[in-house]
């Protein structure tokens, strides 16, 4: 089983620095034009796909439907790929939860994976669900767009790295990690790229 994780494409809070968590985003009109780079890279890929998952989140699923349309999918909607419940902290700047929860912040740098966000969830809930999903899909090569902190999650989780600071894995905004499970999640996987946004960069005529 092959799992093609596609963070969304970028947004207005993504861009001004503030933390989104499970508020719902639309994409802003460069994350469109990222998401349908995206899109022409698969379909030049000339794979088959088993089927294309998405976060129920505006952001995810806009970004979803986007590759959808290149490659002729329908997307199935998941709730248990959305990004980490930040809580009170969605909405805010980084200076501002700098500022406002320095106890948290230092805290969540001692602890990331059990410090709970004030309101929110914890990392170790976020791996959880995301897990419970991989351990439902079928045989197969599966496209899931999520987001930045549920792909750290699995990623981290193939590495048998579960308490590591997942923030140190930088995922650009419709970067490609691609997961591999020979024997099923199961059996243990292998990580074979994470972050490739390599159709972002100039000299890409992917939009023909």
């Amino acid at each position: 089983m092959e799992v093609w994780f596609l963070r969304h494409g970028v947004t207005a809070h993504n861009q001004e620095g503030i933390w989104q968590g499970q508020r719902d985003v639309p994409l802003a009109p460069e994350g469109r034009a990222q998401a349908r780079r995206l899109a022409a890279r698969l379909e030049r890929l000339g794979l088959t796909w088993t089927a294309l998952y998405s976060s129920d989140l505006e952001r995810a699923l806009e970004t979803a439907q986007i590759v959808a349309g290149r490659l002729g999918l329908a997307v199935r909607r998941d709730r248990r790929l959305r990004e980490v419940c930040v809580g009170e902290l969605s909405g805010l700047s980084r200076v501002q939860v700098q500022e406002r929860y320095a106890d948290y912040v230092a805290r969540s740098r001692e602890d990331p994976w059990s410090t709970r966000f004030p309101g929110g969830e914890t990392l170790a809930e976020l791996y959880d669900r995301i897990w419970s999903f991989l351990g439902g899909l079928d045989e197969g090569r599966h496209l899931v767009v999520s987001h930045g902190g549920a792909i750290r999650a699995a990623v981290l989780g193939v590495l048998e790295m579960k308490n590591a600071a997942p923030w140190r894995i930088r995922l650009e905004n419709t970067s490609i990690t691609r997961l591999h499970f020979p024997e099923g999640v199961g059996g243990g996987g292998f990580v074979h790229t994470v972050g490739d946004a390599a159709h972002l960069e100039s000299g890409w005529d992917l939009e023909g």
